[in-house]
């Protein structure tokens, strides 16, 4: 038979708010006498406990919910606060691209509109943008067209017109490089003309500094325009001729400030495509740079909304 024991805990028969057992009345005759429900304790306790989440009864030493390892452990605290049924509800889905807004800005990929970083509307260009963004200057307003304005031309003819500049720019270019020729002068489109262009290229080329130089393909790049009248951005950079295509476009349009949206948007509209003038065709996004039909000194071209045409022909 189990020793007998006198608990010293509190005389009062009131419940200790915040605790999760109830000391059990003297009054009741039915509770003088319990033993402890913990297994191998089974003490006999004259002033026992009541655990208010298993309703079980245990001594002084195992009255916490810790103590007699409560299979119910906390439910007291739920019936208290009332959240039974919030209990069971999947926990909040964490943010990510696919079910959060992401910051409109071309180099940005916080995600936004969420408890830690809330969204901020551009009133000029109508995007949403970080905290860090927000401003006009950091996210280049002036160069955007405002989401929902008039739509400029259609795709087909930005893009015939895109071409009808890049041709008219080849011919100034090759008038160019003449006056870079050392005496005597040669054609335009010789070898030696093409060298000294290279070279010139070279020289001012910009580009990812961990790049071998024996790893360097030097090309123009020309960005893409969302109008007519709007000149397209272009510059001399140098990539990395194990690179893919897919990563060339991302740094040029970066380096060049151009809407890249190829990440965020399915439609061909508005996807940015790489054009090689020398060749005439268009870049597969999967193709190495250095793989095809690309030398030092060609010209690419960023084309929005391309693949529309492709499609079709």
């Amino acid at each position: 038979m189990a020793p007998l024991s006198i608990s010293k805990g509190s005389s009062s028969p009131s419940p200790t708010r915040g605790e999760s057992y109830v000391q059990m009345a003297d009054t009741d005759l039915e509770s003088i006498g319990r033993h402890c429900q913990f297994e191998y304790c089974g003490q006999l306790d004259f002033l026992p406990f009541r655990c208010e989440s298993c309703k079980s009864t245990f001594c002084l030493d195992h009255r916490s919910e810790t103590a007699h390892k409560c299979p119910h452990a906390g439910e007291w605290a739920r019936r208290r606060n009332g959240t039974n049924q919030q209990e069971n509800r999947p926990p909040p889905e964490k943010p990510t691209i696919y079910n959060s807004d992401q910051c409109a800005h071309v180099s940005c990929k916080t995600l936004i509109n969420t408890l830690k970083d809330p969204g901020v509307r551009c009133p000029n260009c109508n995007r949403q943008y970080c905290l860090k963004h927000r401003l006009r200057e950091e996210h280049d307003c002036a160069k955007l067209t405002p989401l929902g304005a008039r739509q400029g031309p259609s795709p087909n003819e930005t893009i015939k017109s895109m071409f009808s500049r890049m041709r008219t720019w080849g011919k100034e270019k090759q008038a160019a490089t003449s006056n870079l020729i050392p005496k005597p002068k040669v054609k335009p489109n010789s070898p030696a003309a093409r060298l000294a262009s290279v070279n010139q290229m070279k020289r001012t080329a910009k580009g990812d500094a961990g790049v071998p130089v024996e790893k360097r393909i030097y090309l123009h790049t020309v960005g893409t325009a969302d109008t007519q009248a709007a000149e397209p951005p272009a510059g001399d950079f140098y990539f990395d001729m194990r690179w893919k295509v897919g990563r060339v476009l991302d740094d040029a349009a970066r380096r060049l400030k151009v809407e890249n949206l190829n990440n965020r948007v399915g439609g061909e509209e508005a996807r940015l495509r790489i054009f090689h003038v020398e060749s005439g065709d268009f870049l597969e996004f999967s193709q190495t740079i250095g793989e095809g039909k690309l030398k030092n000194g060609d010209t690419i071209v960023l084309l929005r909304g391309a693949g529309l045409v492709l499609e079709k022909s």
